[in-house]
């Protein structure tokens, strides 16, 4: 009778268990009949526990084992632009099961120029599990546009309605669509909403804060792309060209931007850095945690007459004196902050540190020319709709928001000065740095480049 007993007992346990599982994928599949103005749900598929989400790109960590979850697929807004393109604001919602939510929502950032959604598991910053795992119910969305050729094609900006979805609007909308369908599926409201992103993810949470200021409870804004066209201008043209004019040149008479400098100088400078500014914090580990107390004058490293070892060639370090400045125009007005000293710029990588430039950047070579005229090209650099740059945030911040920034100090694509001088803006506009500091605060991180990777700690 026992044995009957506990087989009684498992057989109820497998019948509550389907019967769950049945309730969930009919309440999963229920939501392709979820209706709004401009939304199509395309497609709802419950997950089951243990998928795993292949790496994005090389290099980068595969995402799971994710628990069981229903996936929303969807569109918003669909119409054919220029040229008889079709265009729509795509996005994705993951929604994990009932008894695993945690009663709150997080909207994951874009980089790039988007064009595609990403699989919604919040696991960008978020520790050791994706936000999914940690009970969130999380989306995705590609902005409003297909890339058709890589993460940086930016064709799409020649439709307008592309183009502002891509600014500033698709993020709000699709925020809006993943609420409603969050509350249909557990019948109760997200209680806080959360967005999270870097680099275009950055500028796109700046720009939330800021234009929707009460959509979001809290917002993770890191390296943030806030003056792209800037920041293009001193990592593509003002620093290459720096170097280009000490250089070594080939056989054509082109300066070789990958041999400006050699192992052994890396070395010189990286050595004399780190024993100058290292231990500024207590503690001689390899970072550098207060690098604007850092008094590194790379000038000390330069080759004296009749002195050939253990120093660099003095054009060498007035280029990279120049380079790190910051590009000026003609009046010697600076046009975009400097770059930090820092122990990650001798990093190689898909964005490499500023002392570790290889002939290739991001968006092919770099130039070999040896002058640039900054005025001309700052003229049309700045994009003021795609550019995050107010600092009110009164109702941001009454409504209870929170706003925390973070930026690599080696990062060679964004400067850490100009997300810090955003910073002090805002304080100054907004009562001050200590009442800013009640709902906002700024992370600067040793050693990290873009977003990530660098002898960091992240």
């Amino acid at each position: 009778m026992r044995y009957a007993r506990v087989s009684i007992r498992a057989a109820a346990f497998v019948c509550a268990f389907a019967a769950v599982k049945a309730q969930q994928f009919d309440r999963c599949a229920e939501l392709t009949r979820f209706q709004l103005s401009g939304l199509e749900i395309t497609k709802t598929e419950l997950i089951a526990a243990g998928r795993t989400i292949p790496a994005a790109y090389p290099g980068a960590p595969s995402i799971g084992p994710l628990p069981a979850h229903c996936r929303v697929d969807g569109i918003i807004n669909r119409r054919k632009g220029v040229d008889g393109q079709e265009f729509a604001i795509g996005f994705a919602i993951a929604l994990p099961d009932q008894d695993a939510w945690n009663g709150d929502f997080i909207m994951q950032g874009g980089g790039g120029g988007n064009g595609f959604v990403a699989y919604p598991t919040g696991a960008s910053y978020a520790g050791d599990k994706p936000a999914l795992s940690r009970g969130f119910a999380v989306a995705s969305t590609d902005t409003g546009h297909k890339a058709r050729t890589g993460p940086f094609d930016f064709a799409f900006m020649g439709d307008q309605q592309a183009y502002l979805d891509f600014a500033f609007l698709a993020n709000a909308e699709v925020a809006g669509v993943a609420k409603q369908i969050i509350a249909r599926y557990y019948a109760k409201p997200a209680a806080y909403s959360y967005f999270i992103g870097c680099s275009t993810g950055g500028r796109e949470g700046m720009i939330l804060s800021q234009r929707y200021p009460t959509v979001f409870n809290g917002i993770v804004s890191g390296d943030p792309a806030m003056r792209t066209g800037l920041s293009n201008l001193a990592i593509g043209r003002w620093i290459p060209v720096a170097y280009n004019q000490t250089a070594l040149k080939d056989a054509s008479g082109k300066p070789q931007i990958d041999k400006f400098l050699t192992d052994a100088d890396r070395k010189i400078f990286m050595d004399a850095l780190m024993k100058q500014c290292d231990a500024k914090d207590g503690l001689a580990d390899g970072m550098i945690f207060d690098p604007l107390d850092c008094d590194f004058d790379p000038a000390a490293l330069a080759c004296k007459a009749g002195k050939g070892e253990g120093c660099i060639a003095p054009e060498k370090i007035a280029a990279i004196k120049k380079a790190f400045a910051g590009p000026k125009n003609a009046y010697g007005t600076q046009v975009y902050p400097g770059f930090l000293y820092d122990s990650g710029i001798t990093m190689k990588g898909v964005v490499p540190g500023l002392l570790a430039l290889g002939r290739d950047g991001l968006f092919g070579p770099y130039t070999t020319a040896t002058e640039l005229d900054v005025d001309k090209a700052a003229l049309h650099a700045s994009d003021p709709l795609v550019e995050p740059a107010s600092t009110n945030l009164s109702t941001f911040s009454l409504n209870g928001g929170k706003l925390i920034f973070f930026h690599g100090d080696s990062d060679p694509w964004f400067s850490a000065l100009d997300t810090l001088d955003y910073y002090k803006s805002l304080a100054a506009t907004n009562g001050g740095a200590a009442r800013v500091a009640q709902w906002s605060h700024i992370f600067l991180v040793p050693g990290m480049a873009h977003c990530g990777g660098g002898p960091a700690l992240d």
